[in-house]
């Protein structure tokens, strides 16, 4: 009787191969790309450009509360255009369940002062004690 000798030990492959894992990782790149941009809960607005802002890292919340005032005059609370005469009552609205809430207002740079001080109005009127303007630190040359 003889023993039989198996060698399947010599049939292994040890080396990994990458390319389906390259593959989804191109996938997931390119879904990302496709869906960052879509993300952004803001309107388009080219923000005053300041030396010293403060950080304001509320205004980021998806919870914060924010109106912005493009250079045309037109009001948005949140990504929703609203007129001038409804936006105290919107942000009266939006603050039924959150007392102490603060406000957060991005400005075009190039917007009329006149119309950037009646939407904080607008909005102080709807009882807001706190206010906060959104600015960008200006870019330095070397920076």
């Amino acid at each position: 009787m003889g023993i039989s000798v198996r060698d399947e030990g010599s049939k292994v492959n040890s080396n990994i191969n990458v390319t389906p894992m390259v593959d989804v990782m191109l996938v997931l790149l390119i879904i990302f790309m496709v869906i960052t941009p879509m993300l952004q809960n803001k309107v388009n607005i080219d923000l005053a450009k300041t030396d010293n802002p403060i950080p304001m890292p509320d205004a980021d919340k998806e919870d914060a509360i924010v109106v912005a005032v493009t250079r045309s005059g037109d009001f948005y609370l949140g990504q929703n255009k609203v007129a001038p005469a409804e936006l105290g009552a919107k942000v009266r609205d939006k603050l039924t369940d959150k007392p102490g809430k603060q406000i957060f207002v991005r400005a075009d740079a190039r917007a009329k002062f006149l119309d950037v001080e009646n939407a904080i109005d607008d909005v102080r009127s709807a009882g807001v004690d706190s206010v906060g303007l959104i600015t960008e630190k200006k870019q330095t040359p070397g920076t």
